[in-house]
C-alpha cells in the first residue's frame, strides 16, 4: 500500500516560521554586536579611583564691558563620602525617585524602558524617561545630554559596561558624590553644604528628600530659586520611598519637609538675570564644553547698579520691575529681570510676555506716518463704534479736532482706533512684526491699544530701531569669548543691520514721543535733556510701561504682578516713568546732550522726499471699512514697498544675541 505524503503547510505558517528564523537570527546578531561593545567599554574604562578624580562641569566666567568680572560659574565640590558613610536614608531618597530597581537590573531597566514608551506612546511626547542610576552616571563622566539615539545607545552600552566592572555599592557611592544638584554643587555633600550648611553625613530624612527631589529638575526645585517648590517636591519623594517600602508610613507622617531650615544664600545681585541669559546664548555661539570660558560682554557695571536701584526704589510693593537698556549699537548695557533674584530667577526682561497698552500705539503711529499721515494733520478725537467694540478714553471724554502730534503725546484710545482702521489692523501688525515682534498679534481693533502680549526686549529694540534713524542693530550680549589657555572660540564682528523704516518716518515718529514727553503722559519721564518716550498701561493697571530713548540709550521698564493681578495706581506714566528717569538722569548724565533727530534734513538724512516718492497720495488716504476704494490704490505697505522705496534687498530678522 502506497505511503501518503504528509500534507504541505500552508504558506502562512511557512511565513511565521521564517520570520521566527529571521527574527531568532537578527536577534542574535544585535546580542552579539552588544557584547563585544560592552566588552569594548569594559576594557576602555578608568578605574573606580580614577573616576573619583575626574573632571566634572566647565568655569565659566563672565566679564563686563570694562573686564570686570560679573559672575563666575563652575563646579563645587564638597567632601568625598564613602558609601558607608553617606545616611542610608539619602541612598534610599535617591534609589526611590531615580531608579527604584536598582538592586535587581544590569544598568539598564527592561521594565522601566517598556513603561517608559507606553506613556511616551499614550501622551505624545517624551513624558517619562527610562534612564537607571547607572546610566545617568554614565552620562555624567563620559557623554553629552544631547538627546539623540546614537548617544543613548552609548549610554546604555557604558552603563552595561560599568555594571560589569564595580560593585552596586562602588556606583551608587560614585553617583551620589558627583551628580548635579543645581547651584553649581556637585554632589550631596557640596549640596547639603549649600542648602542647610551642613556636611551630608548629617542629613535628616526632610533634607535627603529635598536633595534626591533637585535631580529631575535642578533649577525648578532649588531652594534657593523656591524654597517651598523644593518642600513640596520633598514631600512627594517621601510618599514614594513609603510606596517602595524604603521607609515606614510612621516615618514618614514624622518626616515635614516644611520644617526645614535653609541656610542663607550670598544675595546674587540682579546681575545674575543677564548672566544666566549669556549662559544661555553660549552654546549658539561655541560648543567647547571641557575648557574653561571667558566671556566678555557688553553689561556696564555702573549702569547695572544704577538700573538695579532704580527698579527697586520704584516698583509698587507686591509687584515686579523688568529693565532693559540697549546701546546705539544693539548692546545690552543693564538687564534687570526681577525685583529680587534670590527669591525668583524668572527673567522678566527676556521671558515675560505682557500687554503692553499704550505702548502698542508706537506701531500704530508708525504704519499710519508711512501712509501719508503728517504729525501736524488733524483728527477728530468722536466717539468710534466697531462691531459691538467701543473704545474709551481714559478720562472719559472726547477732545475733538487734535493733531496727530496730540493725539498720541495726550495717547488719545479713539485717535489711535481710527488710525489703525484707516491703515488696517493687518498693516499695524506687520508692522510690528517688521520691527521684530515675534509673539502673537491680533489682528481684531483692540489690538490697536495694546491687546496682544509681547516681551519688554523686543519692545525696547523697536523703539531703539526708531532711535536709530530706522536702523536696526540687533541686539547682543556677547562679544568675544576665550578658552582658559587664551584659545580665541568666538569674537564679534560688526553686527547685522536691517533699514526697518524709512528714516524720515523715524524723524517723524521721534517728534511725537518727544511730544509725548514734554507735554503729554510721560513727563515724569524727563531727565533734563532730549527725551523721546511712550507710556503704556492695561486695563486694571495690571502692567505699567515706559519706554524712550535719549543720547545714544533706549531703555523699556515693565512693572507689574506675576499672577496678573492689578496693582493700585500703577500707570505707565508714574512709577516706569520715574524708574526710566532715575535711571536715565545717571546713565547719560556723564555724557554730552545730543539732540533728537526729528527733522529728515538732520544729521546729514537729506531733504524730505515728496510723497510720490513713497507711491502715496498724501490727500488721498486710504479708505475706511465699508467705503469703495479709490481708482488707484496705494501699494500695501509691507516690507516688500519699504524694500523698494530703500533699494535694499530683502532680510529675514537676524535672531538676537
Amino acid at each position: 500500500m502506497p505511503q501518503r505524503r504528509p500534507a504541505p503547510r500552508p504558506k502562512k505558517n511557512r511565513w511565521y516560521i521564517s520570520l521566527l528564523k529571521w527574527g531568532l537570527v537578527g536577534g542574535l546578531a544585535v546580542f552579539i554586536a552588544l557584547a563585544v561593545a560592552v566588552a569594548l567599554a569594559y576594557r576602555d574604562l578608568p578605574s573606580f579611583e580614577a573616576m573619583k578624580k575626574s573632571p566634572n562641569g566647565q568655569p565659566v566666567e563672565i566679564r563686563g564691558d570694562d573686564g570686570a568680572v560679573l559672575a563666575s560659574f563652575g563646579p563645587s565640590y564638597g567632601e568625598w563620602l564613602s558609601y558607608t558613610e553617606i545616611p542610608a536614608t539619602m541612598k534610599a531618597a535617591m534609589i526611590a525617585v531615580e531608579d527604584k530597581r536598582y538592586w535587581y537590573h544590569p544598568g539598564v531597566d527592561p521594565i522601566g524602558i517598556v513603561r517608559s514608551i507606553v506613556v511616551n506612546a499614550a501622551k505624545g511626547d517624551r513624558a517619562q524617561g527610562a534612564s537607571t542610576i547607572t546610566q545617568q552616571l554614565a552620562r555624567n563622566l563620559f557623554l553629552t545630554s544631547s538627546k539623540d539615539y546614537t548617544r543613548k545607545l552609548r549610554e546604555m552600552v557604558l552603563a552595561l559596561a560599568i555594571e560589569r566592572k564595580f560593585a552596586k555599592e562602588d556606583i551608587l557611592e560614585l553617583y551620589l558624590n558627583r551628580v548635579y544638584f543645581g547651584g553649581g554643587a556637585y554632589g550631596i555633600d557640596a549640596a547639603s553644604r549649600k542648602f542647610y550648611g551642613h556636611s551630608a553625613r548629617r542629613l535628616s530624612l526632610e533634607e535627603a528628600a529635598i536633595i534626591a527631589g533637585l535631580v529631575k529638575a535642578p533649577s525648578r526645585f532649588s531652594p534657593s530659586a523656591d524654597a517651598e517648590a523644593a518642600r513640596k517636591r520633598a514631600a512627594t519623594v517621601i510618599a514614594v520611598m513609603v510606596d517602595n517600602g524604603a521607609i515606614s508610613e510612621a516615618e514618614a507622617a514624622a518626616a515635614d519637609p516644611r520644617l526645614v531650615r535653609f541656610a542663607p544664600q550670598a544675595r546674587a545681585a540682579g546681575v545674575r538675570y543677564f548672566t544666566d541669559w549669556v549662559l544661555s546664548e553660549l552654546e549658539n555661539l561655541t560648543d567647547e564644553v571641557g575648557e574653561p570660558l571667558l566671556v566678555e560682554t557688553t553689561l556696564n557695571a555702573q549702569m547695572q547698579r544704577q538700573a538695579e536701584a532704580a527698579i527697586r526704589a520704584e516698583a509698587p510693593r507686591g509687584a515686579q520691575g523688568a529693565l532693559v537698556a540697549l546701546a546705539r549699537d544693539g548692546g545690552v548695557k543693564a538687564m534687570v529681570g526681577g525685583t529680587d533674584y534670590v527669591r525668583s530667577n524668572y527673567n522678566r526682561a527676556i521671558v515675560a510676555r505682557r500687554q503692553p497698552g499704550s505702548a502698542f500705539k508706537f506701531f500704530v503711529y508708525v504704519a499710519a506716518l508711512e501712509s501719508g499721515v503728517t504729525p501736524d494733520d488733524m483728527v477728530e478725537d468722536r466717539p468710534v463704534t466697531i462691531g459691538n467694540w467701543s473704545p474709551k478714553n481714559n478720562n472719559g471724554t472726547f477732545a475733538g479736532p487734535v493733531s496727530v502730534r496730540q493725539a498720541f503725546a495726550q495717547s488719545i484710545n479713539t485717535v489711535a482706533v481710527q488710525l489703525a482702521q484707516q491703515v488696517g489692523f493687518d498693516t499695524v501688525a506687520d508692522v510690528a512684526r517688521r520691527f521684530g515682534i515675534t509673539t502673537a498679534i491680533s489682528r481684531e481693533p483692540a489690538m490697536a491699544l495694546g491687546s496682544s502680549v509681547v516681551t519688554l526686549f523686543e519692545m525696547t529694540n523697536a523703539y531703539a530701531t526708531v532711535a536709530n534713524n530706522g536702523l536696526e542693530q540687533a541686539p547682543y550680549a556677547i562679544t568675544r569669548i576665550t578658552t582658559g589657555t587664551g584659545r580665541v572660540l568666538y569674537n564679534r564682528s560688526e553686527g547685522e543691520t536691517r533699514q526697518v523704516v524709512a528714516p524720515v518716518v523715524a524723524a517723524q515718529m521721534t517728534q511725537l514721543m518727544q511730544a509725548a514727553v514734554e507735554e503729554g503722559t510721560a513727563r515724569a519721564a524727563q531727565i533734563g535733556r532730549p527725551l523721546a518716550g511712550k507710556t503704556g498701561t492695561t486695563s486694571s493697571n495690571k502692567d505699567g510701561w515706559f519706554i524712550g530713548f535719549s543720547s545714544g540709550i533706549t531703555t523699556g521698564v515693565w512693572m507689574g504682578r506675576d499672577d496678573n493681578q492689578a496693582v493700585r495706581g500703577l500707570a505707565g506714566g508714574r512709577a516706569p516713568a520715574r524708574a526710566f528717569a532715575q535711571f536715565m538722569a545717571r546713565a547719560v548724565g556723564g555724557t554730552p546732550p545730543e539732540p533728537l533727530v526729528t527733522d529728515v534734513t538732520e544729521e546729514g538724512l537729506g531733504p524730505e522726499p515728496d510723497a510720490q516718492s513713497y507711491g502715496i497720495t498724501m490727500d488721498e488716504p486710504p479708505p475706511m471699512d465699508g467705503e469703495e476704494p479709490p481708482a488707484s490704490d496705494p501699494p500695501r505697505l509691507d516690507d516688500n514697498w519699504l524694500d523698494k522705496t530703500l533699494n535694499e534687498p530683502a532680510q529675514q530678522q537676524p535672531a538676537p544675541h
